[in-house]
C-alpha cells in the first residue's frame, strides 16, 4: 500500500497500513502499568470481599454441614429470610434507615450552608473537625452516652419528667435520635463540597434578573445539589443500615432490626441451627447494599460533573 493516497484526487492522506498509530504503544504501556499499580488493591478486595462473600453465598444456598448427608443446595434458607420475623426485622431495618437519613439529610443541609457561608475560618474549621470525629462515633460508647441521658433513670429524663409524656429511649423514635448523632454530622461532611462548588455569581445573576432567595433555592440551588442530596442520602442509608453494636447495646431485640436477627440466628438464642438463614439474611443485605451503592455512583458522577 503506498504510503501517500488521494481521495478523489483532492486531499493527501498518509495510511500506516498494518502499523499501528504513533503513541498507541506507549497508550498500551500506560494502561498496563496503571492495572499493575492497582493490582494489589484488587488482590486485597478479592480475597478480603470475595472471599466473604463466597463463604456467604454457599452457606445460604447449603444445609448446614451438621445435617445427615452433609451439605445440600437448597433455597429453604433465602426463602426463611423473607419470612416472618426474619422480614419484620428486614423491613424494620429498611424503615428505620430511610427515616433517620431523611431527617439527617434535611438537618444536615442548612448546617452544612452555615458552615460554608461562615466569615469565622477558626468555628468553620472547628466544626467540620466536630463532624468528622462525631460521625465515625458509635457502638456501646454511644449508647451508653443516651441511656445515661435519656434513659428511664437518665439525667434529663428525670429532670423533665420526660417519662410521664410518654418519652422511651428504648423504641424506634428513640434509636432514630440516637442514629442522627453520628448521621447528621456525616451529612454535613458529605455536603460541604458540594456547597462550596455554587458559584456567587449565580445569586448575583439570579438577584439581578429579580429573583430572591427563595426563588434562587428553589430554581437554581436545589436542582443543582440534588444528585449530592440524593447520594447523601443513600450513604446516610447504607451507614444507619448496617449499624449493629448501638442498637444491640441500647434496645437489643426490642426493635426489630436485621442485624439482630443476624446476631440471635447466629449464637442459637432463639432457634438452633439457624446459622445458615443468619448467612441468607446476610446476602439479603449485601444485595441491599450493593442496590444503595448502584444508586449512589451515578448520583456522584452527575453532581460532579455540574459542580466542577
Amino acid at each position: 500500500m503506498s504510503a501517500i493516497q488521494t481521495a478523489g484526487g483532492d486531499t493527501p492522506t498518509r495510511s500506516y497500513g498494518s502499523k499501528a498509530r504513533p503513541g498507541a504503544a506507549r497508550w498500551r504501556v500506560r494502561r498496563v502499568a496503571g492495572w499493575l499499580g492497582a493490582a494489589p488493591l484488587l488482590a486485597f478486595a478479592a480475597v478480603v470481599f470475595g472471599l466473604v462473600l463466597g463463604t456467604m453465598g454457599y452457606g445460604a444456598l447449603t444445609t448446614p454441614e451438621s445435617e445427615p448427608g452433609g451439605a445440600r443446595l437448597t433455597g429453604a434458607n433465602m426463602s426463611a429470610s423473607l419470612h416472618g420475623p426474619y422480614l419484620t426485622s428486614l423491613i424494620g431495618s429498611v424503615k428505620l434507615s430511610a427515616v433517620s437519613a431523611l431527617i439527617a439529610t434535611v438537618a444536615g443541609l442548612p448546617i452544612a450552608h452555615a458552615v460554608v457561608t461562615s466569615r469565622f475560618r477558626a468555628l468553620r474549621e472547628a466544626v467540620l473537625a466536630g463532624s468528622g470525629v462525631l460521625a465515625n462515633f458509635g457502638g456501646v460508647p454511644l449508647a451508653f452516652a443516651f441511656v445515661a441521658t435519656l434513659g428511664n433513670a437518665g439525667v434529663l429524663t428525670s429532670r423533665f419528667h420526660l417519662l410521664g409524656h410518654g418519652w422511651s429511649l428504648y423504641s424506634f423514635w428513640g434509636l432514630t435520635l440516637v442514629y442522627l448523632y453520628f448521621l447528621i454530622p456525616l451529612m454535613v461532611l458529605t455536603l460541604t463540597p458540594a456547597l462550596e462548588g455554587l458559584r456567587r455569581q449565580w445569586q448575583e445573576a439570579a438577584r439581578n434578573n429579580g429573583a430572591n432567595t427563595f426563588r434562587y433555592w428553589t430554581h437554581i440551588a436545589l436542582p443543582i445539589l440534588m444528585p449530592s442530596l440524593l447520594g447523601g442520602f443513600v450513604l446516610l442509608f447504607g451507614s444507619a443500615f448496617s449499624a449493629y453494636a448501638t442498637a444491640a447495646a441500647m434496645v437489643g431485640s426490642s426493635v426489630p432490626l436485621v442485624t439482630m436477627q443476624i446476631a440471635d440466628a447466629l449464637s442459637g438464642n432463639v432457634l438452633v441451627g439457624q446459622g445458615n438463614v443468619a448467612l441468607a439474611l446476610g446476602v439479603d443485605m449485601v444485595l441491599v447494599a450493593g442496590l444503595v451503592v448502584a444508586v449512589q455512583v451515578p448520583l456522584q458522577r452527575r453532581s460532579a460533573k455540574w459542580l466542577a
